[in-house]
């Protein structure tokens, strides 16, 4: 049987794994649990409700339903993207084979506005380590970062580059990283270099020479993942066609970051468009 694999589970993360379900397709929603539905306070602009309800309770019922009909949820949290064979979502536990892959994590997080991050992109400051860790070989590079998303990028790089430190930005560590690399946990005060990177300068003065930076801050959202498999990306956007398809073929996006209305209700739309279509897609194939 074919198999869809959804990352999140928000509104348009549900609503599409609704829709494949209904469709016959196997369906499987990795979460890292509740996610900015649930910090809703009250919800009274959303159809069917007579009065208004929290967003924990809204995602509540809305996962119970889908697990109703046969939506298999895994608490996991989605740090790559890769294609091989066939799409294939990694966690730091286990890898997810799928025929197609539909991303609904929300809108990306803001990246810090460290001089230099923005500015040397492909010129040393790099979204995807297993895409690029071929041309720092030999090479002294760091991660920003500090949780499960930087310690898969920092395993991607250690048995190619020279060394790798662990830029924290003043975060506490929420995973165990190896004992090779450096942790730096002062805040980062600037990315150097002009046409590429040289290296960065921390909080406390101190500059370390490095050829490269490899983002992975938070968790890895949509627009992250979309990145690492080469899909198109307006900003924070991931672009999609009328059937919420991206540029990578099997690949859909979903919701908040797609952009546009931040809204339940066009989260839970596009949900269902992604759903549907790549059901359908599967069908054909």
């Amino acid at each position: 049987m074919s198999n869809i694999v959804i990352v999140g589970s928000g509104p348009a993360g549900v609503s599409a794994a609704l829709y494949a379900v209904r469709a016959g397709v196997d369906t499987t929603v990795l979460t890292k649990g509740p996610g900015a539905l649930d910090r809703a306070e009250r919800i009274e602009n959303y159809y069917g409700l007579a009065q208004p309800v929290s967003g924990a309770e809204l995602e509540r019922r809305s996962i119970e339903n889908a697990k109703r009909l046969g939506v298999r949820f895994v608490t996991a949290e989605a740090v790559g993207l890769t294609y091989t064979d066939k799409l294939t979502v990694e966690t730091i536990g286990e890898d997810y084979p799928a025929d197609a892959v539909i991303l609904a994590t929300g809108a990306s997080r803001a990246v810090p506005r460290i001089p230099g991050l923005a500015g040397l992109e492909g010129h040393g400051v790099s979204w995807c380590a297993v895409c690029d860790a071929f041309f720092y070989r030999g090479k002294d590079v760091a991660v920003l970062g500090s949780g499960a998303y930087a310690l898969h990028e920092v395993q991607a790089l250690l048995p190619v580059v020279k060394s790798v430190s662990l830029l924290t930005n003043g975060m506490p560590l929420t995973a165990e990283f190896p004992p090779e690399v450096t942790v730096c946990p002062q805040k980062v005060e600037a990315v150097l270099g002009e046409q590429v990177v040289t290296g960065v300068q921390l909080s406390d003065g101190q500059e370390v020479a490095l050829s490269g930076v490899f983002v992975a801050l938070g968790v890895a959202g949509s627009t992250a993942l979309a990145r690492k498999i080469g899909a198109a990306v307006e900003g924070s956007r991931i672009v999609v066609d009328e059937k919420m398809q991206t540029t990578v073929p099997g690949l859909y996006a979903a919701g908040d970051c797609t952009g546009g209305l931040l809204q339940v209700a066009k989260a839970v739309y596009e949900g269902a468009q992604a759903g549907t279509e790549a059901a359908k897609a599967l069908r054909k194939g």
